[in-house]
């Protein structure tokens, strides 16, 4: 039987008992019928991932009795990305995605162009964290309040690299700019920027320009959507920049985690 993954806020060390949360403890009980003592994986951000046993509590409640650590913490980049608001279906996606991809901090930015007025920040960050248990993934990226683009950039943190996704094709090609970065470049802390469905206004890619450590690139000869623009770009920016460029550590054979959604 497959592993069910779980992310949960609690401290993780041997010995300890994890609180597990209403819908999680649903998920369990009555989604994937786990009975009492079943095996878990378990992660918080910040403590590696550790193997965990469930323990049923009356007939809602359930708790996860850690047991002993599978795989330590680990660094991953230090990556923002700062992107308009997109309709419903198409920002869950973003929030997916980017998960998947490796984004440390999702930050939706407003824009002169921006549709959406409304982000549901929690469902974003629901997204996030099934889709971080679903790709063995150590943490859940920090999903951030919306912001004025001016004003972020009006306080935008001095080292920080910004990649700037240029649709006015202004930009060299983002493989060319990142393929040729010294690794003392590829160390930085970085993020990635792409605008709204409407493009960024004049003023918004004046600012970006003012941005000391900014580059602009295009994506390609093809129009992409919003959506589109944010996995291309840090597709490629894994791949020349980021993770993807060390081997990829896979868990033994005898404890694949489920993939099942929480």
């Amino acid at each position: 039987m497959s592993v069910s993954r779980l992310f949960v806020d609690a401290d993780l060390a041997e010995g300890a008992e994890a609180e597990l949360d209403e819908a999680q403890a649903h998920y369990l009980r009555h989604v994937m019928r786990r009975s009492e003592g079943a095996l878990l994986s378990l992660f918080n951000g910040r403590d590696g991932e550790w193997r965990a046993t469930l323990a049923l509590r009356g007939k809602k409640a359930a708790t996860a009795l850690v047991g002993q650590r599978t795989r330590p913490q680990t660094a991953e980049p230090d990556l923002w990305l700062c992107f308009a608001p997109v309709k419903r279906a198409r920002i869950d996606y973003i929030a997916e995605k980017a998960t998947e991809l490796g984004a440390s901090v999702l930050q939706p930015v407003t824009t002169q162009h921006t549709i959406v007025e409304r982000v549901k920040v929690d469902r974003l960050r629901a997204n996030a964290i099934e889709a971080a248990e679903q790709t063995e993934r150590l943490s859940v990226p920090e999903v951030r309040e919306p912001v004025d683009l001016m004003s972020l950039l009006g306080a935008w943190p001095a080292g920080r690299r910004l990649l700037m996704c240029d649709e006015t094709g202004g930009g060299p090609p983002i493989a060319e700019v990142l393929g040729s970065l010294d690794e003392a470049a590829r160390a930085a802390p970085w993020a990635i920027v792409v605008g709204p469905e409407g493009g960024f206004a004049a003023a918004e890619l004046e600012a970006l320009r003012r941005i000391k450590d900014v580059t602009a690139v295009g994506l390609g000869p093809r129009i992409l959507r919003a959506d589109t623009a944010v996995l291309a770009a840090l597709a490629v920016w894994q791949a020349l920049v980021g993770d993807w460029r060390r081997p990829t550590p896979r868990l033994a054979a005898d404890y694949r985690t489920s993939r099942e959604p929480v």
